[in-house]
C-alpha cells in the first residue's frame, strides 16, 4: 500500500485534545516521564492522530482497518480512540506481515527519557526507523527540528512520515536510506535511538558519533544502551525494560533464529527474562545450557547483561565484560 495523504478533516479538535490528553496522564501514571517530566510537553504538543491516518486492529484471521475518514461516525470514533490508546499500531501490513508499526506511546517516552537530554544542551539525533513520524516529531519538538534526523529504507515509509510531520508542523530531515549505514551526511550525531530490532551493533553508527554519544537500540528483546568512546568502542547495559520491535531491514537486519525449546520446564518458557536470555545467546549457547545457567545465576534481571563493542569484535555479557560469561554478536 502506498503512502497515505495525511487527513483531509480534522476530527472535533476537543475529543481529540481530550483524548490526547487522557494519554498523557496513562503515560505519567505508569512513571515513564519521571526520569525527565520535560517529554510531558513534548507528548501533550504532539497530535499522535496526524501520524496514524489509518492502522490495523488484529483480528481472528487477519487484519481490520480503522481510518479516520471512515464514513461511519462510530467506527471514526473507534479509529480517534485508538490512536490515542497507549499501546503499539500496525501501520504497514503486506501479505499478513507486519512491516512498520507506531509503537506503544508509554515504551517510548521510556526510551526517549533514557536519551538523557535534559540538561538544557544541544543534541544532533539520529532516528533509525521514520516509522509514521511521531517519534521524530516528539525529539524534533524538544529539541529543535534542525536537530533531528530520521532514516529508513522503504521510500514509502520515509514519504508517509515526511507528510505526517509536515502536517503536525514539523520539518525534521526525513532521509530514505539504509539506516544499518546511518546517515553519514548529517554526522555527528550525540544520540543514536532505533526503533526496529538489531542483530548487532552496525560499526557505521560508531564512526558517525561525538565521543561520549549515547546509543540507544533494541536488541534480543531489551534495550542497550551503549557509551561511545569512538569510532571503534562503545559499550553499556541493558535496561530493565522489555522491547520488542519490527525487524531491522538492511545491512544488519535480524534473521529468525529457530531453536528447538522441547524438554525445556514450562515455567522457564514463560519467564520474560529467561525468553530474553534465550534470544541473547542464541547461536552460542543451546536452550538448555542457556537454562542451567539462568538457574546457576539465580535468574539473573536485564540490567546485569551488557554488550562490548571493540575493534571487529562485540560481545554481550553477563555482569563483566571481561568476565566468564560472554557470547559474541
Amino acid at each position: 500500500m502506498g503512502a497515505q495523504a495525511p487527513l483531509s478533516d480534522e476530527p472535533d479538535p476537543a475529543l481529540a485534545e481530550e483524548a490526547r490528553a487522557s494519554l498523557v496522564r496513562d503515560i505519567e501514571a505508569g512513571g515513564a516521564f519521571d526520569g525527565d517530566p520535560g517529554w510531558r510537553e513534548a507528548f501533550e504538543a504532539v497530535p499522535r492522530h496526524l501520524f496514524v491516518p489509518y492502522y490495523y486492529l488484529g483480528v481472528p484471521g487477519g487484519y481490520e482497518r480503522l481510518w479516520g475518514e471512515d464514513p461511519d461516525p462510530v467506527r471514526r470514533g473507534r479509529w480517534l480512540r485508538g490512536a490515542y490508546a497507549d499501546a503499539p499500531l500496525a501501520t504497514r501490513v503486506r501479505d499478513g506481515e507486519l512491516l512498520s508499526s507506531s509503537s506503544q506511546p508509554s515504551l517510548m517516552a521510556r526510551m526517549l527519557v533514557e536519551l538523557r537530554v535534559g540538561d538544557g544542551g544541544t543534541y544532533d539525533v539520529l532516528e533509525i526507523g521514520a516509522g509514521t513520524g511521531y517519534n521524530a516529531a516528539l525529539l524534533a519538538h524538544r529539541l529543535g527540528e534542525e536537530h533531528v534526523t530520521t532514516v529508513d529504507l522503504d521510500p514509502e515509509i520515509t514519504e508517509s512520515a515526511r507528510r505526517h510531520l509536515a502536517a503536525a508542523g514539523y520539518r525534521p530531515a526525513v532521509v530514505t536510506g539504509d539506516g544499518a549505514a546511518g546517515c553519514a551526511e548529517r554526522a555527528p550525531y550525540d544520540r543514536i535511538i532505533a526503533t526496529c530490532t538489531l542483530n548487532a551493533v552496525p560499526r557505521p553508527w560508531l564512526a558517525q558519533c561525538r565521543a561520549g554519544a549515547l546509543v540507544l537500540a533494541p536488541l534480543a528483546t531489551g534495550l542497550i544502551a551503549l557509551r561511545v568512546r569512538d569510532a571503534e568502542h562503545a559499550q553499556g547495559r541493558f535496561l530493565h525494560t522489555p522491547a520488542y520491535f519490527v525487524p531491522l531491514r538492511g545491512g544488519s537486519g535480524r534473521e529468525p533464529r529457530e531453536q528447538q525449546l522441547g524438554g525445556l520446564p514450562r515455567r522457564a518458557l514463560q519467564s520474560e527474562l529467561f525468553r530474553f536470555l534465550l534470544e541473547l545467546t542464541a547461536g552460542t549457547l543451546d536452550p538448555y545450557e542457556a537454562l542451567a545457567l539462568w538457574q546457576r545465576e539465580g535468574r539473573p534481571v536485564r540490567e546485569r547483561f551488557g554488550v562490548t563493542v571493540s575493534g571487529e569484535y562485540a560481545w554481550a555479557w553477563l555482569d563483566d565484560p571481561e568476565g566468564p560469561y560472554a557470547w559474541p554478536l
